[in-house]
């Protein structure tokens, strides 16, 4: 039996204002549109839900009844509709995030937090993974956007330039270096280097290589196929110094510390980038896009083509 939704509100509006004039009015209706929608409602129902007195009308004991109901439904109806728009504005949904650095501290953590506290109603899922991994999840919808480091890559069409991390040597708390505030590469010359084998992990041993390799002389690199929060309890137990970004100073780790590492020209940084797929049409998205814009504005980043295409 199709009843229409608008003869429910009429009802519902009947019961609240105790008269089908008022009810109409409230409705910008007729009168008597009113009434004769909520007899014919009456009549496929077969009950009779109203009273009529010449004072308005008094619901009965089943119209009392069909009438609580017909509230709960609406309230329901207009929650959906309500939860509807919220997630086409992006302001409810599902929002994920790829990475494969620090969120213990830095511009990532930060964002995300600012993104929590103004969009509560957006689940935020995160998914940590390699450079390559976290690309193929763009490319088939697994993955909203990633914030990863290094340069612009080919294979997603969507990237923005973000903010940049200094690069921070971790070392043993009883290392010789450990007393120093600043260490200069050139102090790194004869360490030994533990690094990941995991993103950014390749792109930190270019960094190293650069500054400290020489014809014949390369840096002494151990890599571990472990996590970096790995690498750094490798660094507290003394197997030697580590190289990450200044994200990862965030969480502490038993016998580390961390030093800015300098050269003549100042502090060596690392830059980031957001990338995601063109045509990803969740509004959660757009206003993460929006929040990185504000804080990595392109006259900041030297960023002129925003989301250009790679």
């Amino acid at each position: 039996m199709p009843i229409d939704l608008k003869h429910l509100r009429y009802v519902e509006a009947a019961e609240r204002c105790g008269s089908f004039r008022r009810a109409a009015d409230s409705l910008a209706l007729k009168k008597s549109n009113l009434s004769r929608r909520v007899r014919h409602l009456e009549d496929q129902l077969g009950v009779t839900l109203f009273e009529r007195t010449h004072a308005g009308v008094r619901p009965t004991a089943a119209g009392r009844d069909f009438v609580n109901s017909v509230r709960r439904v609406l309230n329901e109806l207009q929650i959906v509709v309500d939860g509807a728009k919220a997630v086409a504005r992006g302001e409810a949904g599902y929002l994920t995030i790829g990475f494969y650095t620090s969120l213990s501290a830095g511009n990532l953590r930060a964002s995300l937090v600012e993104y929590g506290r103004r969009f509560p109603q957006v689940e935020i899922s995160t998914v940590e993974g390699s450079r390559s991994r976290l690309f193929d999840g763009i490319q088939n919808g697994t993955v909203d956007i990633a914030v990863v480091t290094g340069e612009r890559a080919s294979d997603c069409n969507r990237s923005m330039a973000l903010w940049s991390e200094r690069i921070i040597v971790a070392l043993p708390e009883n290392h010789p270096l450990a007393a120093n505030e600043i260490i200069y590469w050139t102090d790194l010359k004869r360490e030994r280097f533990l690094l990941s084998e995991r993103d950014p992990g390749p792109e930190i041993q270019d960094i190293l290589v650069a500054k400290l390799s020489s014809p014949g002389d390369l840096p002494d690199v151990v890599r571990h196929d472990v996590s970096p929060e790995n690498i750094k309890s490798l660094v507290g137990a003394g197997r030697g110094v580590s190289i990450m970004c200044e994200a990862s100073m965030g969480a502490s780790h038993a016998g580390v510390v961390y030093r800015e590492a300098r050269d003549g020209n100042g502090s060596t940084r690392i830059g980031y980038r957001a990338y995601w797929r063109d045509g990803n049409e969740n509004a959660a998205l757009r206003n993460f896009i929006r929040l990185l814009e504000e804080r990595c504005p392109p006259v900041a980043n030297g960023n002129g083509a925003r989301g250009a295409s790679s």
